[in-house]
């Protein structure tokens, strides 16, 4: 797989291609399969993802905390604001939905991570819903997200606890961007733009749950880091680009994450974590977790 996105890019203009036809024969060189296995792994990730998505948007999922659960369905009927209505608040729905399934122990798709994993199912399906895209160009943005996720991997980090929530939400905004691009008819080099200005904006965010439960803020960062997906894919489509290369940007998150304090790469020592209330609620919440599991 490819160690800079910049070659990837290069590649897919030189051929004429995709990202993702890129990424699949990359793939297939590097592990002995075809594409077309490839593409039915992706097609039956994209299936959990809608699984995780339809339960999440029930209302009926709590976590062990209680902290977290209904508040996808709760959104999803709310009149109220000025996104009603409209594939930017669907985003931000599908996004908590996946994370409640998570918060709640049910089957979801780590995509990069589970606490990331909210973010990449919800821009890409929400955006495929609202524009009539079809699953296999869907599952293209699977592959084109992969990809993307794997020079992350390489260069940087996608551990909360390695890099902070910048390289789990952050990473998976940065991938989402950067996949829907593509799906929705951007160039190779706009995915790479979509990327660079979506990871920008996440540079920084510190991984904090409380208790250090994946639930609180990590489900709600998740429809936030949609959002800047959202932002990111709107001003690379227009043709904006950002002054530093992708793979700059990529380095520095992970030069970032290295010199995080240890309080903000997940261990909630610090952050929300480490608020009055935060820590009130992890104490009373950890307790009754211990006494249901008695």
């Amino acid at each position: 797989m490819y160690k800079a996105l910049a070659d990837a890019i290069r590649d897919a203009e030189s051929q004429g291609t995709s990202l993702a036809e890129v990424a699949l024969a990359a793939e297939a060189r590097d592990n002995g399969r075809t594409p077309a296995e490839i593409r039915a792994v992706l097609m039956r990730a994209l299936v959990v993802m809608r699984s995780a998505i339809d339960q999440g948007t029930t209302g009926d999922l709590r976590s062990a905390s209680g902290l977290v659960g209904g508040d996808a369905a709760k959104l999803r009927s709310s009149t109220a604001g000025p996104l009603a209505e409209t594939p930017f608040r669907d985003v931000l729905i599908r996004a908590l939905a996946v994370q409640e399934v998570n918060a709640a122990m049910g089957v979801i798709v780590a995509a990069p991570t589970a606490g990331g994993a909210g973010v990449l199912p919800a821009i890409l399906t929400g955006l495929a819903k609202a524009r009539g895209v079809s699953d296999e160009k869907v599952v293209d943005g699977l592959a084109t997200a992969g990809l993307i996720g794997a020079v992350v991997a390489e260069r940087a980090s996608l551990s909360g606890a390695e890099g902070g929530c910048q390289a789990e939400t952050g990473a998976a905004a940065g991938m989402a961007a950067g996949a829907a691009t593509e799906m929705l008819g951007g160039t190779p080099s706009q995915v790479g733009h979509a990327v660079a200005l979506t990871m920008q904006g996440t540079l920084g965010l510190v991984c904090d749950p409380l208790g250090g439960l994946v639930e609180l803020p990590c489900v709600f960062r998740n429809a936030t880091g949609s959002a800047i997906a959202l932002a990111g894919i709107e001003m690379a489509l227009a043709g904006i680009t950002f002054a530093i290369p992708v793979d700059e940007v990529i380095d520095v998150m992970g030069e970032i994450g290295r010199e995080m304090d240890v309080r903000y790469r997940e261990t909630a020592g610090g952050g929300l974590a480490a608020t009055p209330t935060g820590r009130k609620l992890a104490k009373e919440r950890l307790y009754q977790i211990k006494r249901s599991d008695a």
